[in-house]
């Protein structure tokens, strides 16, 4: 029988609060496997970034652009037929289950909804909603957790939406009806039914820390400020960070709040954490207990990571450290040998699915843009290196538009809203907090022109929507040096 594989992703997981007390639990999946220490999302929102991570293309290639929430722009949240996912690919010969949020779209719409779907569906944010419903209690958050924002629709209307804010709140509810609880219970529950003739396939796709901020006790109150060291950027809006932030979700929730509140999100959102690692420990058990936990592959991640009050921005939709680097963890069987390690080198999210597809000779009906990481885990073969490519498209309908390029030390990114651009240099190994657009510094035009070379090539061969201007620096720091951000 073939190795079992389990997949545990986040949702909005910082990856620069593991390791720190707050998470045992995954802690020891990373210390038990290797560690691919420097690794970003596709899309630093929830949709495309898991199209991206089922597929192992990025978002311009399988079609999955934005989270589909308005109606005429819904169909770019979808994943193109005959593009192969994860599921597709290991539901036939695997006892497939999963547990938790999905948000992988196709044309035929949610995975879960596919009438030849082979998936045990232990759990999906509709029943967790039906089983509140049953039971007459509320979902967390409300109101008070939400914020209005302005929002483009189809690049041509304003409307109004309402997305979670930074407010804090205790949820008062038996933690039972907390969506993690609920998912990791039904989780552990189909591990129990599982046909243990076949092989194991999980897919346990928690929320948390995702907001709305609003948590059940204990863990709202198991976060103290003395637990933990605000980093020094949060509640920071940078002279040459990007403008174009203020017409986006990041900065019109976030820059309104101060360090002082920040620093109250953050006990919510590692509490959160804490619970996360929680449900994570309550499905590793039941693994344990079963006795496959030693010949199962574990695949630890996030959708993409969270703001919170970094740069003065909130949630992710940027492509700040804090939201696309994610942390991406693989425990291997015990037979297989591997030494725990950490590898410093930049891979992708695209990167998962090849590697999967590779250790267990799986086919897929097309190519994928990632590349398998194996030799470097059995062979100790180096990494080479490769471009990072990220992009956004807006949240809820195409509106505002960012393009990243990472290339070793540097990160190039481009801010499109409307007919405005704005462009940010940095280096990310001597600047991890991104304070210092080095844009505005002219001795590293020969690296913008480089990068910015290679960022727009790749667009062009995946068919990007849009396309970039030329990139003119003189001008560019000419222009919002006039405008310091005061």
């Amino acid at each position: 029988m073939k190795p079992h594989l389990i997949v545990i992703m986040a949702d909005q997981l910082r990856n620069d609060v593991l390791g720190k007390g707050f998470t045992p639990n995954i802690d020891a999946i990373r210390n038990e496997g290797v560690d691919f220490s420097r690794t970003y999302c596709a899309c630093p929102l929830c949709v495309p970034a898991r199209g991206a991570f089922f597929t192992g293309l990025c978002p311009n290639s399988n079609g999955s652009l934005i989270n589909p929430w308005e109606p005429v722009d819904a169909h770019y949240g979808d994943v193109r037929d005959g593009v192969d996912n994860l599921y597709s690919m290991m539901e036939e010969g695997w006892c497939s289950i999963h547990s938790g949020k999905q948000h992988l779209f196709t044309k035929g719409g949610k995975l879960e909804d596919r009438m030849e779907s082979k998936t045990i569906w232990a759990s999906t944010e509709k029943s967790y909603k039906d089983f509140l419903r049953e039971n007459g209690i509320r979902m967390p958050g409300g109101p008070r957790f939400k914020t209005y924002v302005p929002e483009m629709v189809d690049g041509k209307v304003t409307k109004v939406s309402r997305y979670s804010n930074a407010e804090v709140g205790c949820y008062d509810e038996d933690q039972k009806y907390y969506f993690d609880r609920f998912f990791a219970d039904k989780a552990v529950e189909a591990l129990k039914r599982r046909d243990t003739s076949k092989p194991l396939l999980l897919n346990l796709m928690l929320l948390a820390p995702h907001p709305p901020l609003e948590i059940p006790m204990p863990w709202y109150q198991s976060v103290k400020p003395e637990d933990f060291e605000l980093p020094g950027n949060v509640g920071r809006f940078y002279p040459h960070q990007s403008v174009l932030q203020m017409y986006n979700l990041t900065g019109i929730v976030g820059s309104h709040y101060t360090r002082g509140h920040w620093q109250k999100a953050w006990c919510a959102y590692l509490g959160l954490v804490r619970l996360l690692d929680d449900c994570v420990g309550q499905v590793v058990a039941e693994i344990k207990r079963q006795g496959i936990y030693d010949d199962s592959l574990i695949v630890f991640t996030s959708d993409h990571g969270e703001m919170l009050g970094s740069h003065a921005l909130f949630q992710k939709m940027c492509m700040y450290e804090e939201s696309v680097r994610v942390p991406l963890f693989m425990k291997f069987p015990v037979c297989d040998r591997i030494s725990p390690c950490a590898i410093p080198n930049p891979v992708s999210h695209l990167d998962v699915l090849p590697t999967l597809c590779d250790y267990y000779g799986l086919k897929s009906g097309n190519a994928f843009e990632g590349r398998s990481l194996l030799g470097c885990v059995f062979e100790g073969r180096t990494i080479e290196e490769k471009d990072i490519f990220i992009q956004y498209d807006g949240n809820g309908s195409r509106s505002n538009f960012q393009r990243c390029v990472i290339s070793g030390r540097y990160k190039l990114i481009v801010d499109l809203f409307k007919d405005e651009y704005f462009f940010e240099l940095y280096d990310v190994v001597s600047d991890p907090e991104e304070t210092d657009n080095l844009v505005f510094h002219c001795v590293h035009d020969e690296i913008i022109r480089d990068l910015y070379g290679r960022l727009s090539r790749h667009m062009a061969d995946t068919g990007d929507m849009i396309s970039l201007p030329f990139a003119d620096m003189e001008d560019f720091r000419r222009t919002h040096s006039a405008f310091p951000v005061k």
